[in-house]
């Protein structure tokens, strides 16, 4: 069986990191390696955490240096084939999700697949493209909770950079898809839901997502790579600007 690392970092959402815990100890695949990273949480989180500790492989709760802090932490201590990030809030789609995943995760460095969107209640439909292009990265990403990312992609590539504070995970799949050209699988299923209620969502980050954004992309790409982009972007008025929700 491959083992497959899930990792969870909470700060005082003890109601979301419930819902996150059980769609993850209710799954039905065997071989999971459970990390839940609490940012020292005051909120009850920790005391949930220590009634579930025996069904963890690995948690603490102290302080840290931001959600890609948290993650790096989380990391640190895997062990298994391939690594999941589901933040508290956030929740696997199904009890059967992670073992309908496993025939597909087949040497492929990230596999990903779609996303349940949840927004006042009602789940909205969001699908990946097959194909993880320069214009899918420019215009949008690949979603984080949806990827399976092969381990050995931190050891070889480093963690996630801490010195962005919403897209950390932008920059790895933008290094590691778009300038390494690890290769990808997308399937079609999916994997988690997705709470609007978080850091990304939020509409007073977008500034800062934006502008982390166009950092990324200029320390990979250079000044003509991108006006190039642009120009051709605008000539053929590309779809790749909208989001595909049903």
């Amino acid at each position: 069986m491959k083992k497959i690392s899930v990792i969870t970092i909470n700060y005082n959402n003890v109601s979301g990191l419930k819902q996150t815990m059980d769609s993850v100890l209710g799954q039905t695949y065997n071989d999971i390696e459970y990390i839940v990273v609490d940012g020292g949480s005051n909120d009850g989180s920790k005391e949930l955490i220590e009634q579930r500790g025996s069904a963890l492989s690995y948690w603490v709760s102290e302080k840290d240096e931001g959600i890609y802090d948290a993650m790096n932490k989380g990391i640190s201590k895997t062990t298994g084939e391939y690594l999941l990030f589901i933040n508290s809030g956030d929740r696997i789609y199904e009890k059967t999700t992670i073992e309908n995943v496993i025939p597909f995760l087949k040497g492929t460095e990230i596999v990903y697949g779609n996303l349940k969107i949840e927004e006042n209640g009602q789940l909205k439909d969001g699908y990946m493209p097959d194909a993880i292009t320069l214009s899918q990265m420019m215009n949008d990403t690949l979603w984080h909770p949806v990827s399976f990312i092969k381990r050995e992609l931190f050891l070889k590539y480093g963690n996630y950079n801490t010195q962005y504070k919403i897209c950390g995970d932008y920059d790895f799949f933008f290094k590691t898809i778009i300038s390494e050209k690890v290769t990808t699988k997308h399937i079609n299923q999916f994997i988690a839901v997705f709470d609007l209620k978080g850091m990304s969502s939020d509409a007073k980050n977008v500034p800062i997502i934006k502008a982390e954004k166009e950092m990324i992309q200029r320390s990979y790409l250079s000044a003509k790579e991108i006006e190039d982009f642009n120009a051709s972007q605008k000539k053929s008025k590309s779809s790749f600007f909208k989001r595909w929700f049903q």
